[in-house]
């Protein structure tokens, strides 16, 4: 019987210094985020930690800094609409990748119920995280009053309803967006357009609310608005609404794309054909938009860099450093549906 071969030695620090030439203490301040290291010690230690394949310990460093190096991704809706959603899925997929590229692991919560919400916050307030990701802030939700009691360093999706001043988040131009999409309809040649709004507690809900009816002035009707909830049943049952008290209408802008799908269907029941007797537009382009039949009309979210800059500036608050706050653009994707 052959003997066992020994097991490998996990690299060390002293081994990363020796191979690169410099002190274990420059080492460290390289692994802790290269402050006050040269350019030519930062290259060699870098090379040395390649070349020895050594791995920080994770548990040992947050011993030292009282941090857990991790990150939540906390989605403030009911499970389900994690992958019902595409919205929700780009914007994980994002994070992760901005997050590993940092070598730092995130964790996926959901907390769309009071005992989930409880559950969350007892573990994200006993120190298990350094930060979170806010995905889908209504006001008025407990999560949010809570992270910003406990100074938890929190970035939002999209404008944190109360806690403005309070909390950094990471923004499309909401009400840009829904201005936009309207002058399209209307340029279009539509005359009586509708809206499908998102739930009044959201900030994309009220923000493109505030863009459609800017963009008619006094024309603005209250008849041609229905309230949805983002789902694909929501934006069913809000068109059905619209048709019923206004069957003259001749288009719709729907507050998400997962809405305007079920509007879609909707408009083929009732015998309407889009966009020739109705044009509908919608909102985010997440994938979703270009599949549909027709293919819809929809305002772009940029959702990758959304979710690059949640990361940024939740490290940076991280670090000690201001919560801040970024709008970015979006942009109109013009198909078949109007």
């Amino acid at each position: 019987m052959e003997p066992t071969a020994p097991a490998r030695r996990r690299p060390t620090i002293r081994d990363v210094a020796a191979a690169a030439g410099v002190s274990r203490g420059t080492v460290s301040r390289v692994i802790n985020g290269g402050h006050w290291v040269s350019p030519e010690a930062l290259a060699a230690v870098e090379e040395a930690i390649r070349t020895t394949g050594y791995s920080a310990n994770q548990h040992a460093r947050s011993l030292v800094t009282g941090r857990s190096n991790s990150v939540a991704f906390l989605l403030t809706e009911p499970q389900h609409l994690l992958f019902e959603d595409p919205n929700f899925s780009i914007l994980l997929r994002g994070a992760a990748q901005a997050l590993a590229a940092r070598g730092m692991p995130m964790l996926l919560m959901v907390a769309g119920t009071r005992d989930e919400q409880k559950q969350v916050l007892t573990y994200v307030g006993a120190g298990h995280v350094d930060g979170v990701l806010l995905i889908s802030s209504h006001a008025g939700n407990p999560v949010i009053e809570a992270l910003a009691a406990q100074q938890i360093p929190t970035v939002s999706c999209g404008i944190p309803l109360g806690f403005e001043s309070r909390l950094g988040y990471v923004a499309a131009d909401d009400r840009g967006g829904g201005a936009r999409m309207t002058r399209h309809l209307l340029d279009g040649g539509r005359t009586r357009v509708a809206t499908i709004t998102g739930p009044m507690d959201t900030p994309g809900g009220r923000l493109r609310l505030d863009g459609y009816r800017s963009e008619l002035g006094d024309a603005y009707d209250e008849s041609l608005v229905a309230h949805g909830d983002y789902t694909r049943d929501g934006g069913a049952d809000a068109m059905r609404v619209l048709l019923d008290r206004r069957p003259d209408l001749d288009a719709v802008f729907v507050g998400s794309d997962l809405m305007a799908s079920g509007a879609l269907q909707v408009l083929r029941e009732s015998g309407r054909t889009v966009p020739d007797d109705v044009a509908v537009g919608g909102f985010d382009d997440s994938g979703l938009a270009a599949t549909l039949d027709p293919a819809l009309t929809t305002m772009r979210q940029p959702f990758e860099r959304i979710s690059t800059e949640m990361v940024r500036l939740l490290l940076e608050v991280v670090e000690g450093a201001e919560p801040a706050a970024i709008t970015l653009p979006t942009s109109l994707v013009v198909r078949a549906s109007a």
